[in-house]
């Protein structure tokens, strides 16, 4: 097996059975402690509700005893309940899961002590070439093995959550909520019900909160606009004030107004950068820092500023908006996707917290959720639209070159290429994905009208 097949920038991605098994994890997990140090320590390891996850996760931490590590196994988990783990105890550790991936995916994603993020550019390319010498030659067991044992971290978890956002004096609120057949439907009893802690005042209705990584619903990803659709009718139906939808490890949270209409995540990362601002600035922060990446609405440094915060820009991905959190002192990040990151969690993104600041906004006022998100969308997005295209590099030279024949426009390659009107009309983004082979387009425009110009424009060059 070539284990770059499933190795990507951030992460371990592939068809169970194919391009990830549990040969491969095995491997995985003695490379994962080589690599990083985590001989006679304790790591932690654990899994989402797909079929494969059980078997994987063992085979992983038999990989890591057999190099000394001890291995705490966290059962079911989603994302942001590792990331927890990995910050409140400061050890390392990995999930595994494909995400919003379809059920025959799995992979795994890593995080250092501190929740620090394995990615790329720390470690993940040394742990994918050690890993394929295990695989190869066998892992060498040299020294005593470690032990493995059992460690549940949800009681920890839904503690720590309701430390940061307090829900207990909100209006009463009714809002559903689709888990997708994914670790939502083990997290949000946890954190938003009474099932270990006090009650809150919300009626929650629940939507797909049987675990089930064969998703027989509808896919977990809520990025794609047909799989909100059941929580759209929901929310109608039984007269909501809002709706929350996860993806399948949970780490990404999605809103729907009372309408049954979608907030932008540049919206929610408009709204929860108002919230930490105005929380750090009461602390004494001068100017606190928000970063958010390149494809979010240009509205979200205009309000990040607005309310005396400081805006930071950054490429996508979470590895790179984490390391830029640490290095900012950031309080809050957010991204197109559906990613929010908050200094209080370990600088890690969890779609959990996010969704209660969306609930305590919302339960503090008397407005309705329709309202309240209008006044963080002044601007008219596309969305993300993914092509195939034969040739990226050739693709995205020939957009630059069109539009900067035209004049009048800025230029800027951090990350793909992004290009504005100078006069703040319109910009969009084109850049490869990180994970699939596509090329993914973002456009926002003042309004409606010059969003579709931009777009089908751009769309034309794209798929000439």
């Amino acid at each position: 097996m070539d284990m770059s097949a499933s190795f990507k920038a951030y992460d371990v991605r592939g068809i169970v059975g194919e391009s990830i098994t549990a040969e491969s994890c095995e491997a995985v997990g003695a490379a994962f402690v080589d690599v990083l140090g985590l001989r006679g320590q304790s790591i932690f390891c654990g899994g989402d509700m797909r079929p494969s996850s059980p078997a994987f996760t063992a085979a992983f931490a038999a990989g890591a005893t057999k190099r000394g590590a001890d291995v705490r196994d966290l059962g079911l988990i989603s994302t942001d309940e590792l990331y927890f783990a990995c910050g409140a105890f400061d050890a390392a550790g990995a999930i595994f899961t494909a995400s919003h991936n379809p059920a025959e995916y799995n992979g795994i994603k890593m995080a250092q002590a501190g929740a620090v993020p394995v990615s790329s550019e720390t470690g993940l390319n040394e742990i994918r070439d050690l890993a394929q010498q295990y695989l190869t030659e066998g892992i060498p067991e040299d020294g005593a093995p470690g032990s493995t044992s059992a460690f549940d971290i949800l009681n920890g978890y839904a503690e720590k959550l309701r430390s940061l956002v307090d829900l207990g004096s909100i209006r009463p609120l009714k809002v559903v909520v689709d888990a997708g057949n994914g670790m939502a439907g083990l997290t949000v009893p946890a954190v938003l019900g009474d099932q270990i802690l006090p009650a809150l005042p919300l009626t929650v209705v629940p939507l797909y909160f049987e675990l089930d990584g064969t998703f027989p619903n509808h896919p977990a990803n809520p990025l794609d606009p047909d799989n909100l659709r059941d929580l759209q009718a929901a929310v109608v139906e039984h007269g909501a004030d809002l709706g929350l939808a996860f993806d399948g490890d949970a780490d990404r949270c999605f809103v729907v107004d009372e309408k049954g209409q979608p907030l932008t995540p540049s919206a929610i990362t408009s709204l929860i950068a108002v919230r930490e601002i105005a929380r750090a600035r009461t602390a004494g922060a001068a100017e606190p820092a928000i970063i958010h990446n390149l494809i979010t609405s240009k509205a979200v440094p205009e309000f990040i500023k607005a309310a005396g915060g400081r805006p930071v820009r950054t490429r996508v991905g979470h590895s790179f908006i984490k390391a830029r959190m640490a290095a900012e002192g950031a309080v809050f990040g957010g991204e197109h996707s559906a990613h929010y990151y908050f200094r209080d969690f370990y600088n890690a993104d969890t779609g959990m917290l996010a969704a209660m600041h969306v609930l305590a906004a919302l339960g503090e006022q008397a407005v309705p959720l329709s309202e309240l998100g209008r006044e963080f969308e002044p601007y008219t997005a596309s969305g993300e639209i993914n092509s195939s295209v034969e040739g990226v590099a050739s693709t995205v030279a020939r957009v630059h070159a069109s539009f900067e024949s035209l004049g009048g426009v800025v230029v800027d390659q951090l990350d793909g290429l992004s290009i504005s009107s100078k006069t703040g009309d319109w910009w969009f983004n084109v850049r490869a994905s990180n994970t699939e082979a596509l090329l993914r387009l973002n456009v926002e425009g003042k309004d409606a009208a010059t969003m579709q110009r931009v777009r089908d424009s751009v769309l034309e060059l794209i798929r000439r």
